[in-house]
């Protein structure tokens, strides 16, 4: 959600100089400690309109009891947005790191994921969260649409583990739809349509297939198709849990922002309790990946869960070929070192792609 903000590049610089100072101080910021640190070569006095203006905007707010200013959700995501530099240098260096220290030939899967959460928590002092590999490299056997009553269906299909599922689902609106015989030769071809396009297919990478372009004659069926492809992935998912192994959060203690205990209550609890809840944050499978769009990031209140609304959750997929299987996290305080978490996330990411490959 990037916010429309025309910003002057005074304004830019500013903003980048005060989040920067906040995250490094975890202090409000004043004007003069912009001047003294930042060598923005203007009055104090510039400095403080330009940080007005960025009040005004909703981009940093005054806590009450001091004079100095701290961004908001909306100061950090313009931030993210347009005036971070990546750490590349760090990405690489810290791929290497996981390459020299996990040795992939000898570790179990889960083993290598628990090292790399550990390494990336050091380094970063956050909370990281590495999800295991989905379980669902399941692939499709077999699709049966059946007739059960007029409207509905039962949608049975069958995995390589020769585990079977079956659903009901209503068929689109039948007002002046096919008669019995009718229906049942459609289904028919419905079924062949779906065994010819999803047999032998991974689960995951259903949402992956386009069907734009499909025959006229399924025009009637397009949504309905589209809900079978969503029911099979959503039945394939509930029934293998996910575990997100967790590490960092004795580092991240050490957080001022932390220092409240209900607060660390809270997020414990979601860690060790709420998990499921978790999951669709840092890995959604809704989406066919997109060629380099791998990272998300929800700052503050972007995030749905009441316990991280004061945190920053940052998390990238990673792929076993071309499709994600899991995913890796970092959890912060809002005032977290953008750049570099980035980075760990990425080279994480990276890193784990190329092992599963």
């Amino acid at each position: 959600m990037s916010h429309s903000v025309n910003l002057t590049s005074r304004q830019q610089q500013v903003l980048w100089a005060t989040v920067r100072h906040y995250i490094a101080t975890a202090e409000p910021v004043g004007s003069e400690a912009l001047v003294k640190e930042y060598n923005l070569s203007v009055s104090s006095a510039t400095i403080r309109n330009a940080m007005s203006v960025l009040e005004k905007s909703g981009l940093l707010f005054q806590p009450h009891t001091s004079a100095g200013r701290v961004p908001s959700d909306s100061g950090y995501r313009i931030y993210v947005d347009q005036l971070i530099t990546p750490a590349n240098e760090l990405t690489f260096q810290v791929e290497q790191l996981l390459a020299d220290r996990l040795n992939r030939e000898d570790w179990s899967l889960e083993a290598l994921l628990r090292g790399a959460a550990q390494i990336l928590a050091t380094i970063s002092g956050y909370i990281t969260l590495i999800t295991l590999p989905l379980t669902n490299t399941t692939y499709l056997r077999h699709v049966q649409l059946v007739p059960v009553d007029p409207g509905r269906v039962m949608l049975i299909f069958v995995t390589d583990s020769y585990e079977t599922q079956s659903v009901l689902m209503d068929l689109p609106d039948s007002e002046g739809g096919p008669e019995p015989e009718l229906l049942e030769r459609e289904l028919q071809i419905l079924s062949n349509f779906l065994n010819d396009q999803l047999r032998g297919r991974a689960i995951a990478e259903l949402n992956t297939l386009d069907w734009t372009e499909m025959d006229r004659e399924f025009e009637r069926y397009a949504d309905f198709l589209r809900a079978v492809r969503a029911e099979v992935t959503r039945r394939s998912q509930s029934s293998a849990p996910t575990q997100i192994m967790v590490s960092g959060l004795a580092e991240v203690l050490r957080q001022p922002e932390f220092s409240e205990l209900h607060q660390i209550q809270t997020i414990v609890h979601l860690l060790e309790e709420e998990q499921d809840q978790l999951l669709p944050l840092i890995f959604e499978q809704s989406e066919p990946q997109k060629p380099g769009k791998r990272l998300t990031i929800r700052i503050g209140s972007e995030n749905p869960l009441e316990p991280i609304r004061t945190c920053t959750l940052i998390s990238s997929t990673y792929q076993r070929g071309t499709i994600p299987v899991g995913s890796v996290g970092m959890l912060g305080p809002t005032r977290m070192v953008y750049e570099n978490a980035i980075a760990l996330v990425e080279a994480a990411a990276d890193y784990l792609s190329d092992a599963l490959s």
